[in-house]
Formats: C-alpha cells, structure tokens, sequence
C-alpha cells in the first residue's frame, strides 16, 4: 500500500461484504484485521476483491519478509525521491528566473520556460507515478483520497503550462507540480522509515539460535527448532539464552529477567518449567524436556499479542481517517467544479482553466501538511536537549495527551542490581577481617548475589585481598541456600541464607540489625564459632525517583508495576513515595499489559526488559529508559538518554508545549485554507498568487514552530 488512502480504499471494498462483522485495515504493518464468519474471512474469498484493486493479499508474512518488504520499498522510494530532487531542482531555477524578472527579454523566458517544463518531465513521469496509481487504485474503490488530488493538481499544472507556451507565454507552473510530488515523497520516504523500525520491536523477541541440541538414536546432535516436538530432551549450555519451553531435568539457576522481571536470577528445582528467552546460569550444561514446539511457546504468544496490539488503531487513527475520508472528495470537487461554473459566469476558457488550477493548488494540504511535523521537529529538539529521544514523530502528540502513567521497577525506578545496603558483623570482628573472610568464600560461590559481595570485600576502603584460596573440600552445597566450604587458612565457613544456617545448627542472634531492612535480601557468614555476620542486598532506587514520582503524582495517575516478589515492590514504594494500592507486584508480562490498557487513555509505560515489551505495546505511548534491553529500546517509541526518569517530568511539559504549537499550527492552516478557496472562487487570483499564499501560510506555521526552538 502507498498510503493511508490505499488502506482506507482496501476497507471500503470489503466491509460490506455478507459475512464481515468488522474490519481494519492497518497500513503502517500493511496487516488486514478482520472477523466474521470463516467462509467470508478466508483468504480464498478476500485476496480476489483485493486484488482487482491492485493489491496483493497474503498469509501474515514473517518478520525476515517484512524486512525486505519495508527495504525495497525505502529503495523504491528513494530513487524516485532522487531523480526528482536532481530534475526538479533545475525546473525550480528556471521559474525562480522567470518569476524574478531576471531574463533579459521575453524570447529567453519562453525559452526557459521550455527549459523548466523538459526538466519536470522525469519528476512528473517516473517520480510522481506511485501518486498516480494509488489515485486510480481508490478512485476504482470509490474512495477518492488525497493521491487523486495530487496527481489532478499535476497534471492540471503541466496541462495549463503546456497551453500557455503554446500560445507563446512564459507563465508556466512547472515548479507546482515539482514541488507537489518532492515534497511528498519525502514524507512517504520519512513515513517508511518509521515503519520499518516500528517492525524491529518484533524482531527482537525471536528465539538466539534456531538449533537445539536434542537427543536423538542415543547420541547428542544438533536439530532445526522446527523439527523439535514436545517431548523431546534438550541440552543447554551455560550462558545460553534458553531456546524452547521445557521442564529441567535437574536443578539449575536461570535468569528470569526477560520474561518475568525479578531483580535477582533465582535457582529452579528439577521438575521446574522454564521458557525460552530466559538464560541459563552456572557452569554445567543442562537438560531439559520440550514441552512447547516452535511457534507455540510462551515467546511466541507474547510476539502475537505484540502484533495484535500494533494493528488496532488508536483515537486519532482513527479521527484521521475519517478526516481524509470527507476531505480529499470535498476538495476534488470543489477543484473540478471551479471550472464550469467559471464558464457559466461568463469567463473565458484560458481564465476558467487557470481559475480552477489555483483553487487545485490553494487546496493541496502543504500548510496543513507543514503544521504538525515542524512543530514536531522542534519539539522533538528540546525533547533531545532534556535526554529524550522520539523513535516515531507521532509519538509527541500522544505524549503531551498522557493521563496515567505506569512505571516498571526493576532497572527504570531502581537501579537494576543488587548493591549493598546495611550490614553487621560479631562483637569483636574487624570490618578488614569480616571482609577477608567474605571474599574467599563469594570467590569460591556460584549464587548471582556472591559478584556482589566480592565486590564489596575488595572495595578501596579496604586492604588489598589476599589471593583467593582454593577450599580443601565443598562440604554441602544446598542450590538457592547456600554453600558450606572448608578452607585451609579459614576452616569452616558457611555462606547463604538464615535458614541453610539454621540447618546447620547456627543460630544468629536475633538482634543483628534493624527492622528497617527487612525487605532486603540477607546473606549470612558464619564460621565454627557461629554466627559471623549478615549483609543486605538491595536494588536501590535512583536518586531521582522520589522528587520525580512526587511531580509526577500531581498531574498523571502513576502506579508501579513489577514482576519482582512483594516484599521488594513495598520497599521500593516507600522509598520513592507511591501508595501501596498504586503498587503491583508478581505480574506476568501478560497481566502487566492488561493493567497497562485499564488505566485511564492515553497511557504511558516506562520499561527497560524483554518482559516489557508487551506493554510497552500496550500502551498509548511506550518509554525505554536509561540502559534498557534491545527488545525495550526497538518496543518503544521514546528512549531516556539519562539515568532516572527525571527527564521525563520536563519531557512531558514540553511535549504540552509542543501540542499547543501544533493546534495554533493547524488553526493557522485552516484559516488559510478557508480564506483561499473563498477568494479564489470569487475572484480571479493567478496560479502563482496561489503558490505565494501558500508560501505565506507555510512561513506563518514555521515561525509559530520555531518560538519552541527558542524555549528556555
């Protein structure tokens, strides 16, 4: 499709027939949404009436097909975007001449003008064709969009230039038809751009490898994904990111994040079901048994409801349809009209022809197409200036609408990894010795929270470590516990949790520390004299999540939404000022997306993993912050330059701003229009006053744009 005219022609053929309840027909995925019955939805029915439009109906094409789609159509766009810029600048010098009055006489003119009109002939043929075909495409549909009254406005200005230099004069329109088809390919180009990123939010949820290792005539061999079924045995290797839906066949430790948003990887008993886009810790490789097949596991349902939710339309989708629905026909015939009624008054054809000409030109949309996207553009700027960065220009208008913002915990709210907050040792030991105990026993630990604590042993307040030493014996290693070790300079050590101590025998006082820390995760040490000390992990929030929830809290309803346990999510909500009703802890990808869409439209998520991508396709407006994953960066439409989200607080006021700019732009616009066209039905003004006025218009639009460029 060329545009949003071709989807609405696609959907005015099919939504009367028998059987189709509803449809839409998105153009920015070039995705057909319908339902009703099987027989009248079946491709076998639909692809026919849309192909005697001229389009192509298909299954839903996979993600490597639509890059190649949306790549050759940026290719198409470009070499036509090309040619006519390079023929289209000379045509534009050469009436830029002839308007100026800088030809010596009137001979030259006409011969310039010849000239002018020999370099439009590549931009109005080969550039300007895609316009003239989606034209006939709806005019076939009988749905007359913008495209027809491009090419009618074309063609009418060749056509009256052709006549006039016939007739020996030099005022010819060459330049309008020009700069009708350069300037909107540029738009289509900027247009296919933006969709071809949009995809990559979906390109990124697909499984690393479309190899597994599975099982097979008792021997380890490497399978396509696709030949893998549910029952079979897989083997993963440490680090990897885990490929399909299974069961472990033995204990191991997996990092959740991608799918489930814990802070923290977690150990899995065996028996464990683990799904494909989590990653594999340890150092030993293990088994799984399939349980999902490619195309069914959890990855994939959440990659499909991804789509869905990327073809509906939103509110101004949906406006703006109707808009170009009534517009485009209303202005056709307004410009076709002009001419008749121009005769019945008494004019003559050459006056009756030019007369309908200016009212084709006053009425193609370049203020109003000029309106929003530079006061976009400035917007966007600052937006930048405040560490903001807009992936989709339409973005900005949904942004300063927002009414309720939700906020993922883990890396956007807090800082994402565990750091140590409180700790307490026996009367009578050192923080040097508890630190050199501490780092020969995380040295030789496995638990995600040892990187830690190890790092804290070797902080610069402290001594230099001695060398790690290797333990005699691993007495005990409980997984998700704790480890007990035997080593040659320290003897026993235990470290892990208060109850792999209890196990042990160890009891550690019951006045160790404050209550303040109880939301925090506590390691403990002992040694063969007990209790040695405890150490409190915690994901921190940001410095500047508490002043920026509290500004944020007075004009947008926000609430938190986590995958991370309870305890966490109330720690961190007291810290940065949100209500417990306003918080939600364990939630599924899937249940932080409903919430998302119940909050009051338009919605905004801010969210930094892979299990947030399905909200931030959820939402009205989707936000990656600061050092958030590939799969968050490409979902969303915003990306936070700065750590925290105290860039968002100006970001949004700006965005205000900005949608105040672009309502003042389009007023402006329609003023313009509405003034034009009344005049240049009632009175005789020239095609080139004509192409002034738009001039005029579209200056007063940039100059109105550019007070947001000057904003302090």
């Amino acid at each position: 499709m060329w545009c949003t005219s071709c989807a609405l022609a696609v959907e005015g053929v099919l939504a009367h027939r028998q059987g189709i309840e509803r449809i839409s027909v998105h153009y920015p995925s070039a995705t057909l949404w319908v339902r009703g019955s099987a027989k009248s939805i079946s491709l076998e029915a639909l692809a026919p009436k849309v192909k005697r439009l001229g389009y192509r109906l298909t299954e839903l094409e996979a993600h490597a097909d639509a890059h190649a789609r949306l790549e050759q159509e940026s290719r198409y766009l470009s070499l036509r975007l090309l040619v006519g810029s390079v023929f289209g600048m000379w045509t534009m010098l050469a009436s830029i001449l002839i308007y100026a009055g800088a030809l010596p006489n009137p001979t030259i003119e006409w011969v310039v003008a010849w000239v002018s009109g020999a370099f439009s002939i590549p931009v109005i043929t080969f550039a300007g064709w895609p316009f003239y075909r989606a034209g006939l495409r709806t005019l076939r549909a009988k749905r007359p969009g913008m495209d027809v009254l491009v090419a009618l406005g074309v063609w009418s200005a060749v056509g009256v230039s052709v006549g006039l230099l016939w007739r020996g004069s030099a005022e010819v329109y060459f330049d309008t038809a020009v700069m009708l088809i350069v300037l909107l390919l540029g738009g289509r180009l900027v247009e296919t751009l933006c969709r071809h990123r949009g995809l990559k939010a979906l390109d990124v949820l697909p499984q690393p490898s479309d190899e597994a290792m599975v099982w097979e005539d008792t021997q380890w061999r490497f399978k396509s994904l696709t030949d893998v079924q549910p029952g079979a045995r897989a083997m993963l290797s440490p680090g990897e990111l885990i490929s399909l839906d299974g069961v472990l066949e033995e204990a191991a430790w997996v990092d959740t994040a991608s799918l489930t948003g814990e802070s923290t990887p977690r150990h899995f008993p065996k028996g464990e079901p683990v799904y494909a886009g989590c990653r594999l810790l340890g150092s030993a490789d293990v088994v799984i048994r399939v349980t999902h097949a490619l195309g069914q596991r959890r990855l994939d349902r959440l990659r499909d409801q991804m789509r869905h939710y990327q073809t509906q339309k939103g509110e101004l989708q949906k406006l703006a349809d109707r808009f170009a629905a009534w517009l485009s026909p209303v202005a056709l015939i307004l410009g076709v009209a002009t001419l008749p009624v121009g005769l019945v008054m008494g004019l003559g054809i050459e006056d009756a022809i030019v007369r309908a000409l200016s009212v084709l030109v006053v009425a193609c949309p370049c203020a109003v197409g000029l309106a929003v996207p530079l006061a976009s553009l400035a917007g966007s700027g600052q937006l930048l200036n405040q560490g903001i960065a807009l992936r989709d220009p339409a973005a900005l208008e949904t942004l300063a609408r927002v009414k309720a913002i939700a906020l993922d915990k883990t890396g956007t709210l807090t800082q994402g990894e565990p750091l140590l907050v409180n700790w307490a040792s026996r009367e009578g030991i050192t923080e040097q010795a508890l630190k050199a105990t501490l780092y020969q026993v995380a040295a030789n630990s496995q638990h995600p929270l040892s990187k830690t604590l190890k790092r804290w042993a070797r902080s610069d307040q402290s001594p230099a470590m001695p060398e790690v030493s290797a333990p005699l014996c691993v007495v005990q290693d409980v997984p998700g516990q704790g480890v007990h070790l035997r080593l040659s300079e320290y003897g026993d050590i235990w470290l892990g949790s208060q109850r792999f101590l209890n196990s042990q025998g160890i009891e550690p006082p019951a006045n160790r520390t404050d209550t303040s820390f109880q939301a925090a995760s506590e390691v403990m040490l002992a040694d063969a004299q007990g209790w040695l000390g405890s150490f409190y992990l915690e994901d921190t929030p940001y410095e500047d999540a508490a002043p920026s929830i509290q500004l944020l809290q007075a004009d947008y309803w926000v609430v938190m939404l986590s995958g991370d346990r309870p305890s966490a999510v109330e720690a961190a909500a007291e810290r940065i000022g949100l209500a417990p009703d306003a918080c939600f802890a364990e939630r599924s990808p899937e249940a932080k997306a409903r919430l998302v869409q119940g909050l009051p439209s338009p919605t905004m998520f801010v969210g930094d993993g892979v299990n947030d991508t399905l909200s931030l396709a959820a939402a009205d407006i989707g936000v990656a912050p600061f050092n958030a994953s590939d799969a968050a960066q490409e979902g969303a439409a915003a990306h936070l330059l700065k750590p925290g989200i105290a860039s968002l607080v100006e970001g949004l006021a700006i965005a205000r701003a900005t949608r105040r700019v672009m309502l003042q732009n389009l007023t402006l616009s329609a003023v313009y229009n509405t003034l034009a066209l009344g005049l240049v039905i009632i009175m005789a003004i020239p095609p080139l006053v004509a192409v002034l006025a738009m001039v005029a218009s579209s200056l007063s639009v940039t100059l109105n744009a550019a007070r947001l460029a000057w904003r302090d």
